[in-house]
């Protein structure tokens, strides 16, 4: 599972009607450089943050090992654009180092089923902000549900891999 942008976009284009059901334009994008952190600028704008704690896998550049990891943080930020019923949608994963060559972060590969999670996630999160839509009481059974796959923790985290941590935004602590 390498990174791929186009799984992203897709499954965002697949979803946006089902899940919006807006008459509004969306636009997905991939910001590189992106944080959890907003300007005042951007707080005036409207522009919300979600982060979103995933399951991925990772393959370092220079020695091909792989590694799976519970903790990858993906950030989105979005907003709605009142005066062209646009939206835009800004997301970055954060990668991690591989434990024997510690060179560079390496970018997570996702499957498409974390990736609609992700996403279905980011479109409760764009109905309550952007449209004060509050969410459905089955919804919230339904990912109360969703949670029966808990998470298991095999290894520690080594917070001197994780990029998300020395930026001090991993999920780690959840």
């Amino acid at each position: 599972q390498d990174w791929m942008p186009t799984r992203w976009s897709e499954c965002f284009e697949e979803m946006l009607d089902e899940e919006l059901g807006s008459s509004d334009q969306w636009a997905f994008h991939f910001n590189y450089g992106l944080t959890e952190t907003l300007t005042k600028e951007e707080r005036r704008k409207r522009w919300q943050v979600y982060s979103h704690c995933a399951n991925g896998q990772f393959q370092c550049g220079e020695c091909s090992k792989t590694w799976p990891s519970a903790r990858v943080v993906v950030v989105f930020r979005y907003r709605l654009w009142d005066e062209t019923g646009r939206g835009t949608v800004l997301m970055r994963p954060f990668g991690q180092a591989c434990r024997h060559c510690r060179e560079e972060f390496e970018l997570p590969g996702f499957s498409k089923n974390e990736v609609e999670e992700a996403l279905l996630r980011l479109f409760v999160n764009i109905r309550k902000n952007c449209y004060g839509e509050e969410e459905e009481e089955e919804e919230e059974e339904e990912e109360e549900g969703s949670e029966g796959s808990e998470k298991v923790w095999k290894r520690p985290h080594e917070k001197a891999l994780c990029e998300a941590c020395r930026l001090g935004i991993c999920c780690q602590e959840q």
